[in-house]
């Protein structure tokens, strides 16, 4: 039964084949999207049960506030949670979650900087950089094992499931996205944050920001797996006109969040 379910998988994935990203990049994506968003859906609840939420109606409110604003335009339902959590920290997941920890909330100076985080971990989504690694994983190791193990973190599959998500080190194996990846991450992000009405200028403050904030330390977990501080900003400072033409134009539509 397992091998026929593979087998299933293994062709559809294959008339999938290459897709092409939200920034123009071809990609190798191989496991069907329902499979994907199943795994972000199970590992979502998994963190739920472990993770304390918070009770901080600020804090809920800001940040339901704007990652509305910021997924506005893409449809579906988005299931917003904040985790009570010092680390400076948020991830999206398949099947459209979201997690903000209290310690990023705490870090940020102003709603602009913290929507630079949620639009940067909802390009991760949108992008399908979740699939496109588990895709790797399935096409030359565990296969299907790996999706099965999602609601076993602690096991050695399950922390590999997890990583794979990009849900963090607290689950065991951090598997950072690339680095082609997360500069995408940050390009998407500045754009859909300019599109719902943020100031995208904010997503080169918060990273010097974050920077800033893990200096003569060990880096922070959301920013250690990132390109280098000077890369990422020379890389929004080059898309920061596209991105104003987008803030520029949600500006005469009325997109003016005030989530503060």
């Amino acid at each position: 039964m397992f091998k026929k379910i593979a087998s299933v998988l293994i062709a559809s994935g294959f008339l999938a084949g290459c897709i092409t990203s939200p920034t123009g990049r071809s990609q190798f994506i191989f496991m069907p999207d329902a499979q994907v968003n199943q795994m972000g859906l199970e590992a979502f609840d998994t963190i739920k049960k472990e993770k304390k939420m918070s009770a901080s109606s600020q804090y809920n409110q800001l940040a339901h506030c704007i990652s509305q604003a910021i997924v506005s335009e893409q449809g579906g339902n988005w299931e917003v949670v904040v985790f009570e959590d010092k680390s400076p920290n948020a991830f999206a997941l398949p099947g459209n979650k979201i997690g903000i920890y209290t310690g990023m909330i705490a870090l940020v100076d102003n709603q602009e900087q913290l929507a630079a985080v949620i639009g940067h971990e909802v390009g991760h989504v949108l992008a399908k950089h979740s699939n496109e690694r588990a895709s790797q994983e399935m096409a030359v190791s565990q296969g299907m094992a790996i999706i099965q193990a999602i609601g076993s973190p602690q096991s050695t599959l399950g922390q590999t499931a997890f990583g794979l998500l990009g849900v963090g080190t607290e689950y065991g194996i951090l598997m950072p996205y690339s680095r082609i990846q997360e500069s995408e991450a940050d390009i998407i992000g500045a754009d859909l944050m300019a599109k719902a009405g943020f100031d995208p200028r904010q997503s080169i403050g918060l990273w010097q920001k974050m920077e800033q904030a893990s200096s003569g330390q060990q880096p922070i977990e959301f920013l250690s797996t990132h390109p280098a501080h000077a890369t990422r900003i020379k890389d929004l400072e080059q898309h920061m006109p596209q991105a104003m033409s987008l803030y520029e134009k949600a500006k005469t539509q009325g997109k003016q969040p005030q989530c503060n």
